[in-house]
């Protein structure tokens, strides 16, 4: 039976179900902060300061993971950032973007680089990945990890790996990092559809430590 580090877990009023805060493995700590439930929505946004969201110097990092991605109509889910607490989502960002995707029947499989997904100083949403199906059991999952946001110094780096359903029945495994190159400070998070709404799906903001 593997040992569970007791140092890892904290467990509240004794349950499994009400643990708030998981050790990381670098022995910092992964605090829930907000999670946003889907249902027709056109964005679903994490701005600081509003509906009890922390953006800030709180945290040095701060992850998002989203769960159960489906749109209404077929397309990229995608996003973008802030630096004046929503009001625009258009920082200039310098991305990367590859993956790997294979078909159900096993075929058309491939690895690379995808020079068209990618942004140089776009002020663009930045997308997961293209063409989300929208078939009952087509969906996406992953994470966005966002670095010191609340630095006014230097840019903020971040990562992704997601895995979605692609319109066609491929599976796919794709891999993003870049910078919002700006030195202001990133204080909303905005996640949408390139086009047509995000039928349902959970999105969970995290404060690590």
């Amino acid at each position: 039976m593997a040992l569970v580090n007791k140092k890892l877990i904290k467990l509240n009023n004794r349950g499994v179900r009400n643990v708030t805060t998981f050790g990381s493995v670098g022995g910092g700590s992964m605090t829930f902060i907000k999670k946003l439930t889907a249902s027709a929505s056109a964005t679903l946004s994490f701005v600081d300061g509003a509906s009890d969201v922390v953006l800030d110097s709180t945290y040095k990092e701060y992850m998002f993971t989203f769960k159960d991605i489906h749109p209404a109509s077929e397309s990229t889910f995608s996003f973008n950032g802030s630096i004046d607490s929503g009001s625009n989502y258009n920082v200039a960002k310098t991305t990367t973007l590859f993956n790997a995707y294979s078909g159900e029947g096993g075929t058309g499989t491939d690895l690379g680089y995808r020079t068209g997904e990618d942004l140089a100083q776009g002020t663009g949403f930045q997308g997961f990945s293209s063409d989300y199906g929208n078939d009952n059991d087509q969906i996406g999952c992953g994470y966005l990890h966002l670095f010191n946001p609340s630095s006014t110094t230097f840019v903020k780096h971040f990562i992704s790996r997601s895995t979605n359903t692609h319109k066609d029945n491929y599976a796919l495994d794709v891999h993003i990092s870049g910078y919002f190159n700006t030195t202001s400070a990133i204080d909303a998070i905005q996640f949408k559809m390139a086009s047509g709404n995000l039928d349902v799906g959970d999105i969970c903001l995290y404060g690590i430590k």
